[in-house]
């Protein structure tokens, strides 16, 4: 079977999971013998039109960024224009969308129209837009942002609509999609994220990590890894850090990853004197990231909202870490069924700083008990989260919807 996957993000740098998403179902159904392609827009970090990345061929196209229209003008008309160009070389038999500008393109030329279609939704795409910008004060700026977000979601809803089924990670964008586009539940289909079980690892000796990593062995390390936008409730965690140092001083917050926020971030911290508690670690990149997993004694997810599965909570538990998160979303899902003891009441920093504080004391007096926790963890993600699960049941689906075509 020949398979295009047409998306907005490569799999040439893995910076987020949309990009972890993509590259590991495209790269693991390559290795299972499948053709793929994927057609995406060319970003700052390419050098060229077209790359093959374990052995699946990457065509980017031109976008341009002058401003909103030029922006999704050209996605759409050079999209089409690639997918055109491909089609007269090679055959396909499944086309999955990604996300919405690039699929638009493809949806509207005539070649597409008896294709086998799937679309991928992690996080409805004008949510995402949302939520990663602040709402402009000025009137131009207002009109600007609130085009933008109709646009997306209804490019979105009729990239759906055309499409035979729909994938996505959790419940909680199962029942986005149906509340807020009217799709069919019968449509969508649940297949969760997973991990990469060999690369993020079990390791008992924190403490060497810790003095890998130049942290301090003696502490007790919490870290969460985001893109620093509103949605994500760091500034929470942060007041929730005040009140947590009042009652344990032996203790340190990493915050990994960069966006809008990082000034603000840096303002609070020095505000609230948590310079000797708190760091902003800045962008993390893949490679290190498991060793930040391993060496944390708790990874915290203090998201306000629009939590759509949340790879890195599975990360950092097959890394042994327990994660404490708040009640939002697919992190939820994931720890009502691990342990709801490890959710937060709300996501206000009061609760997020009471939970925190019980769980560090139960098991800081208990390091035979926290060790059994951490195994735990590792075998929660072993039993219910795998990529090479996730791949399997998205092949299935594909082999499934061809027939039916």
């Amino acid at each position: 079977m020949n398979i295009l996957f047409v998306s907005d993000v490569s799999i040439k740098d893995v910076i987020g999971g949309a990009e972890r998403v993509l590259y590991e179902q495209t790269s693991r159904l390559a290795k299972k013998g499948f053709k793929i392609f994927v057609i995406t827009r060319m970003l700052p970090l390419h050098t060229s039109h077209y790359e093959l990345i374990n052995n699946v061929h990457e065509f980017r196209y031109r976008i341009f960024r002058r401003n909103s229209l030029s922006f999704i003008v050209s996605s759409i008309k050079n999209s089409r224009k690639i997918f055109i160009e491909l089609m007269k070389a090679n055959s396909v038999d499944l086309i999955n969308f990604h996300q919405p500008f690039s699929a638009l393109g493809t949806i509207l030329t005539s070649k597409s129209r008896h294709m086998a279609k799937v679309y991928t939704c992690l996080s409805l795409a004008f949510e995402e837009y949302e939520t990663r910008r602040s709402k402009p004060p000025k009137i131009f700026s207002k009109i600007n942002y609130w085009v933008n977000s109709y646009l997306r979601k209804h490019i979105e809803k009729y990239i759906i609509r055309k499409s035979d089924s729909v994938i996505v990670l959790s419940e909680f964008t199962r029942n986005s999609l149906v509340g807020n586009y009217g799709i069919n539940p019968e449509k969508i289909h649940v297949i969760p994220g997973g991990v990469d079980l060999r690369k993020f690892g079990y390791n008992v000796n924190k403490r060497a990590i810790k003095n890998q990593l130049g942290l301090a062995e003696d502490k007790i390390i919490l870290f969460t890894v985001r893109n620093l936008v509103p949605r994500m409730g760091l500034e929470n965690l942060i007041y929730a850090m005040k009140k947590i140092v009042a009652s344990t001083e032996d203790i340190f917050l990493i915050i990994g990853g960069e966006g809008e926020l990082r000034p603000t971030l840096s303002r609070l911290i020095s505000e609230l004197k948590l310079g000797d508690f708190v760091q902003l670690k800045g962008f993390i990149p893949e490679e290190e990231l498991p060793s930040y997993y391993q060496a944390a004694d708790f990874f915290i997810l203090p998201t306000k909202y629009l939590e759509g599965f949340g790879l890195v909570t599975i990360e950092a538990m097959a890394c042994g870490t327990p994660v404490l998160g708040t009640p939002v979303g697919g992190t939820e899902e994931i720890l009502k069924i691990f342990d709801p003891s490890f959710l937060f009441e709300d996501t206000k920093s009061e609760a997020m700083a009471k939970l925190i504080v019980d769980k560090v004391k139960y098991y800081e007096d208990k390091p035979a008990e926290y060790q059994k926790l951490s195994q735990r963890c590792r075998a929660f993600v072993e039993k219910c989260y795998s990529w090479e699960e996730h791949v399997n049941k998205i092949e299935a689906l594909f082999v499934q919807s061809t027939k039916e075509k």
